[in-house]
């Protein structure tokens, strides 16, 4: 089986270091848990389990985010959203350094994990998390969505050009993404006495809220990267 590695090293005010290695099934795109540690009780399946969830307790009895996010709720309890620390990601193809605040740089563990923990709707993400790119901004993660959106849906749908009920179906894709966020915030929130992990996933979210509206506006931020200069 090929596996893609992802570590994020977070240097932490305290003069910590934690390190997560994120192993993926290149076929699947799914996280493999090596040493899977106990599930904590907040990540059953019924704790503040998201409205639009397909699954029943008695057939799945954990929620598959909140299992993949109980380790890094246990490794940054004393710390604040606004802290600083120093994040690095290593992947195959490049190492990533910035200074940043703590939640941002959690978001962008978290965005990775949720796309690959297997929940059936954060599906739609996998291949943004095969091309990961850590601390991505409000503009590259609606390129890189909308692009990846684009090409799915000539590999599903060939001959299909319609670009409407491409978009059409995106933003129903974020919409559902925003019911799971909303829940996964009060399970952080029943699990953390600090706000960083919480306020992470609301950074998260700001980019879920987005992609909706960047849809109704006809995708007016991005039309200038395909608008001639005049005169060519």
């Amino acid at each position: 089986m090929e596996e893609i590695k992802i570590q994020y090293c977070f240097q932490l005010p305290d003069k910590r270091q934690e390190v997560f290695d994120i192993v993926l099934d290149k076929k699947s795109m799914e996280a493999i848990d090596a040493h899977p540690s106990p599930s904590p009780e907040w990540s059953r399946l019924e704790f503040h389990q998201c409205p639009n969830c397909p699954w029943l307790e008695d057939e799945r009895p954990w929620c598959p985010v909140a299992v993949k996010l109980a380790s890094i709720v246990n490794k940054f309890e004393n710390i604040l959203s606004y802290d600083e620390i120093d994040l690095e990601v290593h992947t195959r193809e490049r190492v990533v350094f910035q200074n940043t605040s703590a939640q941002r740089g959690i978001a962008s563990y978290m965005g990775l994990v949720m796309a690959t923990s297997g929940c059936p709707h954060t599906l739609f993400l996998k291949p943004m998390a095969r091309f990961h790119l850590p601390l991505a901004s409000e503009e590259e993660t609606i390129y890189r969505a909308f692009s990846m959106h684009a090409l799915a849906h000539y590999f599903l749908q060939p001959g299909n050009l319609d670009c409407k009920q491409q978009f059409d179906s995106l933003k129903d894709h974020y919409s559902a993404l925003q019911t799971v966020n909303v829940a996964i915030a009060k399970r952080l929130k029943a699990a953390c006495s600090t706000d960083s992990s919480v306020n992470a996933l609301i950074n998260l979210d700001m980019y879920a809220k987005a992609m909706p509206y960047v849809i109704e506006e006809s995708l007016e931020e991005l039309r200038y990267l395909f608008t001639p200069e005049q005169g060519e």
